[in-house]
């Protein structure tokens, strides 16, 4: 069974930086796409930020240029670097880990990360 532990939420002003990290037991990182997503109070959860164990990223528009998500295999851990960040990136955030080629997928249980104007 994995366990993706999420950290480094908070409470941050706009134009701050936060940088997210989730810890993950057992190896997820072959073949599995590692990824960011959050959810803000009564909207569907989003695709944030993805990268896969080949190290290619995706990023919806909405944080393209201020968000990077990276993963260290050594430390089974995965970062969200967030700059610039918004009020409206107010939200839980969560880790996700989903095999590219089974239906193995698992969540954190979130980090929650408040933007103030």
């Amino acid at each position: 069974q994995v366990q993706l532990v999420e950290s480094g939420g908070g409470l941050v002003q706009a134009g701050g930086s936060l940088r997210l990290s989730c810890a993950a037991s057992g190896s997820v990182f072959s073949g599995f796409t590692m990824g960011w997503y959050r959810q803000a109070p009564g909207n569907q959860r989003e695709m944030v930020a993805t990268v896969t164990s080949s190290g290619t990223t995706n990023y919806p528009d909405s944080v393209k240029g201020r968000f990077t998500i990276s993963r260290d295999t050594a430390k089974n851990t995965v970062y969200l670097q967030m700059n610039s960040l918004k009020p409206e990136d107010t939200a839980v955030y969560y880790c996700n880990a989903k095999h590219q080629y089974s239906v193995l997928n698992y969540w954190g249980k979130g980090t929650l990360v408040t933007v103030s104007s």
